[in-house]
């Protein structure tokens, strides 16, 4: 697995979304609950740019005429057949078990700028240590086999 700076954390802000292409695939970046999270940008249904979509939550109730918005801002709605997916998971709302996109794992961490080459971070490492003055953190997204 390869990790790939996507953006700085002040690019992404709470509640958006960055749309980035790493390896050939398109993934949608988005920061819900102080957290940032990375599903592929392409629907299941028909192929449309999924991360594109509509933000949204769930309206649920209990009781007739009481209701309460959950999970705001972390359901993705396809803008070609509304077909919905949690940005936290990829799951889909209606079929959880057998329907979801791929989700990558995302991390907020620290980069050394020597340690980046053509937007990766180099690898193997080593067990040379250097005093490091980082100004900026960044939004890392793991991308298998890339």
């Amino acid at each position: 697995m390869a990790k790939h700076i996507v953006a700085t954390v002040d690019e992404i802000p709470l509640g958006g979304r960055k749309i980035v292409e790493i390896a050939g695939r398109s993934i949608g970046v988005f920061h819900v609950d102080n957290g940032y999270y990375a599903i592929r940008n392409t629907c299941p249904h028909q192929g449309g740019p999924l991360c594109e979509g509509l933000l949204t939550g769930f309206l649920m109730a209990d009781v007739p005429g009481e209701y309460t918005y959950t999970r705001r801002g972390e359901i993705v709605r396809c803008p070609w057949h509304g077909w919905e997916f949690d940005v936290k998971t990829g799951q889909s709302w209606w079929d959880p078990a057998r329907t979801r996109v791929r989700s990558y794992e995302v991390a907020v961490g620290e980069v050394d700028p020597a340690d980046v080459e053509n937007g990766r971070i180099k690898g193997p490492y080593v067990a040379e240590h250097y005093a490091v003055s980082i100004e900026q953190p960044y939004v890392l997204v793991d991308v298998p086999g890339s």
